[in-house]
């Protein structure tokens, strides 16, 4: 196996959603089950910083929540793990964001409540000639005029040669009347690092597909490495002109729950990735923080 040109001792800045994740205590099938909740630092953009910095990389997060005491429980949260809050906008206008999350063993079942979280700022110049890497999620794309700002940075970090990180976390009910596939191709046109689940892609291609026919149609895509992650059936990956690999997913102890389980495999992987690992090795680590975090009944970087 041919090792990928990583990135040694550099920063990540991760542009996105940070938002309240208001989780089921208990797994239940859908949010028409009554249930109790607790409150948690949730946004997949915000739990991948988070579980970079816990997993030892230099990470910082670029985000707006609003200027209410839901915003104010989320920057002491990213305070707690050692995350700056240098590129958290505080909005008076809006209101911090806030997901209903119904915890269980597949897909959970989820209400978005948005607000402050679509109006990510402009990213200084500073902080992406600063970084190394830039991390963003369809979810963060979704919506103006985060979408513009976003684009931007990455544009501008592209012509300056950084690496670009994308999970694809595609959901209709997130992007409503837009099917995301105008900004899917602005991405693709700058060979990104490419994470993506089966059940992200059949709602993007809105087709039931098999493994086969997944891997066929991402064939097709101008990207650096893709990674296609199936849940319980393990990831299918692959560099640019390589062939198709496979890794079985670990086996878990207990499944406390799977929300956040593709963020700690991401970051799993892009940790590994910095440190100029190889790709199978970049894998291997993600596998193992996913699993650690589908084992545990709370975030990765709380002790």
């Amino acid at each position: 196996m041919s090792s990928i040109r990583g990135i040694s001792g550099k920063k990540v800045l991760v542009v996105g959603e940070l938002l309240v994740d208001i989780i089921s205590d208990q797994n239940i099938e859908s949010l028409a089950v009554s249930s109790q909740f607790s409150t948690n630092q949730g946004g997949s953009s915000a739990n991948l910083c988070a579980n970079l910095k816990w997993l030892g990389i230099d990470a910082e997060l670029v985000a707006t929540v609003g200027d209410d005491n839901l915003g104010s429980f989320l920057i002491h949260e990213l305070k707690s793990i050692g995350l700056s809050d240098r590129y958290i906008h505080r909005s008076v206008n809006r209101r911090t964001s806030v997901v209903l999350v119904a915890k269980n063993e597949h897909t959970p079942d989820f209400i978005p409540y948005r607000s402050a979280d679509l109006a990510v700022k402009r990213v200084e110049d500073a902080a992406i000639e600063s970084s190394d890497m830039i991390h963003t999620t369809a979810f963060a794309l979704s919506k103006e005029p985060a979408r513009t700002n976003i684009l931007r940075a990455f544009t501008k970090a592209n012509e300056s040669g950084k690496f670009l990180s994308v999970d694809w976390n595609f959901a209709p009910s997130i992007w409503q009347e837009d099917d995301g596939k105008d900004v899917f191709k602005k991405l693709m046109k700058m060979n990104p690092l490419l994470k993506i689940s089966v059940d992200d892609l059949e709602r993007f291609t809105g087709e039931s597909l098999t493994i086969e026919e997944a891997v066929k149609w991402l064939d097709n895509l101008n990207a650096q490495i893709i990674c296609l992650t199936c849940g319980k059936d393990g990831v299918w990956f692959k560099t640019k002109n390589q062939a198709w690999q496979h890794k079985p997913a670990l086996p878990v102890n207990s499944v406390i729950g799977v929300t956040g389980a593709g963020d700690a495999f991401w970051s799993g992987f892009l940790s590994a990735f910095v440190h100029e690992k190889s790709i199978d090795e970049c894998i291997s680590q993600a596998l193992e923080v996913a699993k650690l975090k589908i084992e545990k009944p709370y975030p990765l970087y709380k002790k």
